[in-house]
């Protein structure tokens, strides 16, 4: 465990959790809104929003830091940390992923991805990090076609951003974070309608699979050492 790595990812993920409100804001409605559906710029305006989003991502900072230590994966993390934050909170209030959100990180992502893959001396890291991108989109991409009714398109953009980070961490932290989606998805999906919290039919699965890539970064090189030895990291 790293207390630079914490206290650095921690400072520089509260920070960047300012812009949460105003990268919210910047979504435009669709064309055809639901009657139900909850405007964007409420969202954004809610009250706590600020100290929320700063609260929470230093926290997620400070434990991805203290697991990955100052080292280049926090390159491409750290920003990441706020955006999930937003696309976790957008989702549960409107059951949308929005491709506004969702295309611009696409396009920050890869190249930071690169530059850490290269920086680290491995730049193969870049090619694990496709190679997660294929595997976990791909995975998506089939069940949104099997039945595209249990399952949004954001979904499938917002894994192949998943798959790029936890491929790029390698196997183990990639089969971790895909699984444990689904398994918090259905268990959490349960739960939260048990207490009337979500309609069954209706339990947005984004806030699920960044929790479940949360997971899969903090434990997934102990996880992929556990079930493939040195080849899990």
């Amino acid at each position: 465990m790293s207390a630079l790595g914490a206290l650095a990812a921690a400072l520089l993920a509260g920070a960047l959790a300012t812009l949460v409100p105003r990268l919210i804001a910047s979504v435009p409605e669709p064309a055809e809104p639901a009657e139900d559906k909850t405007p964007y710029a409420e969202i954004a305006a809610g009250r706590g929003l600020v100290w929320r989003a700063v609260v929470t991502c230093a926290v997620i900072g400070g434990v991805v830091g203290a697991v990955i230590g100052l080292d280049e994966p926090l390159l491409f993390l750290v920003p990441l940390i706020p955006v999930g934050f937003a696309l976790a909170l957008v989702d549960w209030r409107t059951r949308l992923l929005p491709t506004r959100i969702i295309a611009p990180t696409y396009a920050v992502l890869v190249p930071l991805v690169v530059v850490a893959a290269v920086a680290s001396g491995e730049p193969a890291l870049a090619l694990r990090a496709a190679i997660g991108w294929a595997a976990m989109g791909g995975f998506y991409l089939l069940l949104w076609l099997v039945y595209p009714a249990g399952m949004g398109y954001g979904d499938v953009r917002l894994s192949g951003i998943l798959g790029i980070v936890l491929g790029y961490l390698g196997v183990g932290s990639l089969a971790l974070g895909a699984w444990s989606a689904f398994l918090l998805g259905g268990v959490g999906g349960i739960v939260l309608a048990a207490a009337k919290l979500v309609d069954r039919r209706n339990n947005p699965f984004g806030p699920w699979m960044l929790i479940g890539a949360l997971i899969g970064i903090v434990f997934g090189p102990a996880f992929g050492d556990w079930m493939w030895g040195s080849t899990g990291g």
